[in-house]
């Protein structure tokens, strides 16, 4: 009896082991959460979710996946943005598959070889005081005498601010001009695109890069601010798209599972589901609703870049750029 016992807990945990799936996530929980749930009710395969904390915002996720290279915990990442996919991928920690679900995506926003597909994305935009005599329509205003002392930029140190301008040493053969151009017309430096954006709607300056969901979320708190879309004209650089990533881990402990909530999140109802969040995320599959305040994707002149191009970029520049914020 003690035998049958024993077996059959061991059989009830290979059950329970053969239906669940464990997803590293950076997305905020807040968002991230909701779509995991409906995942576990319709497909019945329980999700085991680590979320990155804030403040080890990405960073943290990706260092527990290098920690697991040889031993991986995780089936699946669910990334903010794909630069550390990226540096995954360079790292062995990746096995390519292709979801059926990935192929209404535009392949700016995938790896080449299926390593991590994007989707829901946010964008990088101005968010501009309503008061503002002039207005900016590119980047490159931030360099504009006109705008001396008149506009912020988080600290490119971090976050999606540091992806945006090493995508610009990507693309641009001066760009270290372009930050020196920065200092010298005095554009403030906040601690993050949230304070940025505060800092507009505040009319403490008359305008900010940001990314969307922070500038939608000060759009719904205040009228006195609105939203331009950078570079859109005829040969400038398009705005700077930063999709979520998803991707399989190598060796992953629960494949098929983990392959059915790679193709769940790239679902067209995900995207439904992120689009009308508080994050109001773009996006990439054409046939979506975009959230009212946001044009959809295939509106906007979008920045050429390559996202692995982008992430080798990052890692080269990181001298420069503290050396840059302490002059």
């Amino acid at each position: 009896m003690k035998k049958l016992f024993l077996n059959l807990v061991i059989f009830t945990s290979l059950v329970l082991e053969a239906s669940s799936v464990t997803v590293y996530v950076s997305q905020d929980q807040v968002f991230s959460e909701p779509i995991l749930k409906d995942f576990e009710r319709e497909t019945g395969i329980e999700v085991n979710a680590i979320y990155d904390s804030e403040e080890s915002k990405s960073t943290g996720i990706m260092n527990r996946l290098l920690a697991e290279k040889n031993n991986p915990h995780a089936d699946v990442y669910w990334a903010n943005e794909p630069i550390r996919a990226e540096v995954l991928k360079l790292k062995g920690v990746l096995a390519p598959y292709k979801s059926v679900n990935s192929d209404g995506i535009a392949s700016v926003f995938k790896e080449k070889n299926n390593y991590w597909c994007g989707f829901s994305a946010r964008i990088r935009l101005f968010i501009v005081h309503k008061d503002a005599v002039d207005k900016p329509s590119s980047i490159f205003d931030y360099t504009d005498e006109k705008f001396a002392k008149k506009a912020v930029i988080a600290n490119p140190l971090f976050g999606t601010t540091t992806t945006h301008i090493s995508a610009l040493f990507t693309v641009l053969k001066d760009a270290d001009k372009f930050l020196q151009k920065l200092k010298k017309n005095k554009v403030a430096i906040s601690t993050s695109n949230g304070e940025s954006a505060d800092f507009v709607a505040s009319k403490k300056y008359d305008f900010a890069l940001v990314d969307s969901d922070d500038a939608m979320s000060r759009l719904k708190q205040s009228r006195d601010v609105e939203v331009i879309y950078p570079d859109q004209e005829e040969g400038a650089l398009g705005v700077f798209v930063v999709p979520n990533a998803v991707m399989l881990i190598k060796k992953a402990p629960h494949l098929d599972n983990a392959k059915k909530l790679i193709d769940y999140l790239l679902s067209k109802e995900t995207e439904r589901k992120l689009a009308y969040a508080q994050c109001e995320q773009i996006p990439l599959h054409e046939g979506v609703k975009t959230p009212n305040n946001l044009k959809p994707i295939k509106e906007l002149k979008v920045m050429d870049v390559d996202y692995e191009e982008v992430a080798k970029k990052l890692i080269e520049i990181q001298p420069y750029l503290r050396e840059w914020i302490n002059q």
